[in-house]
């Protein structure tokens, strides 16, 4: 697939960067492109606030070792105490809770089918442009880095809320879905099921060379390697995102391994929403995979709102889709 230009001249100057500046200098050129985001040059206008919701939709923040990271929680107005599914939402690149609310439309869903949100937001300060670093081998481990920081998160409202520890899933978008892929590897105790949306699988890359090979659909040896999954996971990919390349989405799925069972979504109710491929894999241990490529579609959440940045109204959707595959498969032991 061919990527577009801005994308292309800005891996180009980072990789100068990187041989005659060094790392340092590499990181800050790429920041507006690692975790799999637009150059800072097409990023998406402003965001607008979310449709409203009857429930609570508040501020918090969480602390360990590894740093602070504030986030922001939503809780529908039916809760009253009684346990609840609990997604937890990791945005992309440049984005933050309130935009990620708005584009993926989680709280609406929240009130719908009665659970609790819960989008941790990454800083300018551990990330120039707000990228989760799903490229950084610290960032990558159990217990260490951000990893440590979101499942602490999702600890702190487990905490504080009945939550169902059944039903508690992750999900993500571009840097947010490499590191739901993380997550639900480093963490298979925490978490039911995973969402990767326009992303990357765990282990694609280590450093700033890996992550652009991985982006561009390189394959690297630890993603070649990767272990049996233990828990499902939901894959959505755009077949004309020239931020990520699709065959990422591949990537993800391959380690379920088994017979694929595809089919074309029925779901279009007009010409007017993009076709889908949907291939639903087993693994040989009987874990889930269902993975959708959205033909046409471009780096951006499916069927999303253009109330939120990076968002394709077009695409079927995938926040109804996504919940319906979590609330689908609960932990089992």
């Amino acid at each position: 697939m061919k990527l577009d230009d801005g994308f292309l001249h800005s891996m180009q100057d980072a990789m100068k960067l990187l041989r005659t500046r060094g790392p340092k200098e590499a990181t800050a050129a790429l920041q507006g492109i690692l975790g799999g985001q637009a150059p800072l040059a097409s990023q998406a206008p402003p965001a607008q606030p979310a449709a409203p919701t009857p429930g609570a939709f508040s501020t918090h923040s969480y602390a360990n070792a590894a740093g602070h990271r504030t986030y922001k929680l939503y809780v529908p107005a039916q809760y009253n105490g009684q346990p609840m599914p609990l997604v937890v939402m990791l945005h992309g690149c440049t984005q933050d809770a309130d935009d990620f609310a708005a584009g993926t439309q989680m709280n609406a869903l929240a009130e719908r089918d009665g659970c609790m949100v819960v989008y941790p937001v990454q800083p300018q300060q551990a990330n120039a442009s707000k990228c989760w670093n799903w490229f950084k081998p610290a960032d990558q481990r159990r217990d260490s880095g951000e990893p440590s920081l979101i499942a602490g998160i999702t600890r702190d409202v487990m905490a504080k809320h009945a939550v169902d520890p059944a039903r508690v899933y992750v999900a993500g978008l571009s840097a947010g879905g490499a590191m739901a892929a993380i997550m639900i590897r480093d963490y298979p105790d925490l978490y039911a099921a995973a969402c990767v949306h326009s992303g990357l699988a765990a282990g694609s890359a280590h450093d700033l060379q890996s992550a652009l090979a991985a982006m561009r659909g390189g394959r690297t040896s630890r993603a070649q390697n990767a272990e049996s999954p233990k828990r499902p996971m939901i894959v959505f990919h755009g077949d004309a995102d020239t931020t990520v390349h699709p065959s990422n989405a591949g990537e993800l799925l391959r380690p379920f391994g088994g017979q694929a069972v595809v089919f074309e979504d029925a779901s279009r109710a007009d010409s007017g929403k993009r076709r889908s491929t949907v291939e639903r894999v087993k693994s040989a241990d009987g874990v889930d995979a269902e993975s959708w490529l959205i033909h046409g579609a471009p780096h951006a959440w499916a069927g999303g709102s253009a109330r939120g940045s990076y968002t394709d109204a077009s695409g079927p959707d995938a926040s109804a889709a996504m919940m319906r595959f979590f609330l689908d498969h609960p932990m089992h032991a």
